[in-house]
């Protein structure tokens, strides 16, 4: 049960903003695109899922056309990254077959394989990871960091990028009552291990990217805490990568719906960048683009002549 918004002063001591803001010479590689990380990338969330936390799953009933049109408006407005996902791993969803899974994302990355971006695959299942890789998938995303025994092997055939995140149990029963005694040094160990066995097969740093999984089994004392820690995770040499976009974390402390949190999750994907994320997961692109444009002129050393 998450505690009192007034308690939260407790979660620890925030970092100095002069240690925080990340100069990274890293490039993710994606297998045939690569991603420079010197500046914050963003990705954009393409959920093809009837029961989608975010929009209620109206990406799913769309047209091929409007669908191909969305992904373009998406990429014009600033994403590098476009993150398919067919399965929702909302608090409380029910899992999906692959099968289910595959009907869902494969015809959605064939239509956008064309575009001038790196396409993700959001899943935890390696049958679907394998599909969606021999049809030129750049990236998976998976929320489980290799739950499935066969995904690891998947992914060392590949070229592509791996992200791998933290989740306390599983999205039916993760929000419970998550519990741990050191949230920060309990992800930290995890990451750091999942990152080992890829690295003992063959899976290179530049293509490997790491996520805390902020709303996957956490409070919002926890997911507050990853937050102001979150530089912590700069130690594991990998890219960092993080999700709060209209999560119930910003729905507590704003008190806003689902469809009323741009506002707060602009601003938290500009905390977590400042606290060396290297690339943040949203739902609206355009804005968050433009806030990074701001954080990047201020932080810059080379200020505008005008």
């Amino acid at each position: 049960m998450n505690p009192p918004l007034e308690s939260l002063q407790s979660v620890g001591p925030r970092p100095k903003l002069d240690v925080l803001v990340p100069v990274s010479g890293r490039i993710l590689n994606c297998g045939s695109r690569q991603l420079p990380l010197s500046q914050p990338q963003v990705m954009a969330v393409l959920n093809i899922t009837p029961d989608s936390f975010s929009d209620g799953g109206e990406l799913s009933s769309l047209e091929p056309a409007r669908l191909r049109a969305h992904a373009e408006e998406l990429v014009a407005a600033g994403a590098t990254i476009l993150d398919i996902g067919g399965e929702s791993t909302r608090p409380g969803a029910a899992p999906v077959t692959a099968t289910e899974e595959c009907h869902r994302v494969l015809p959605v990355l064939e239509l956008l394989l064309d575009l001038d971006v790196v396409l993700s695959v959001d899943t935890s299942k390696a049958a679907v990871a394998d599909r969606a890789l021999e049809l030129g998938c750049h990236m998976i995303n998976d929320v489980t960091g290799l739950g499935d025994p066969e995904m690891l092997g998947v992914l060392a055939d590949s070229q592509a990028a791996v992200a791998l995140m933290h989740m306390q149990g599983a999205p039916r029963t993760m929000q419970t009552d998550p519990q741990y005694s050191d949230v920060v040094g309990e992800i930290y160990g995890f990451l750091s291990e999942r990152l080992q066995a890829c690295r003992n097969h063959g899976i290179a740093d530049d293509r490997l990217c790491i996520d805390p999984g902020f709303g996957f089994g956490k409070t919002i004392t926890h997911n507050l805490t990853i937050l102001r820690q979150l530089y912590s995770f700069n130690n594991l040499d990998a890219a960092i990568m993080v999700g709060l976009s209209r999560k119930s974390l910003i729905g507590a402390l704003t008190g806003r719906p689902v469809t009323e949190r741009l506002a707060g999750s602009v601003a938290a994907a500009l905390l977590a960048v400042q606290a060396g994320a290297d690339i943040v997961r949203v739902h609206d692109v355009a804005a968050t683009v433009d806030a990074l444009k701001v954080l990047s002129a201020v932080t810059s050393s080379n200020l505008p002549d005008s």
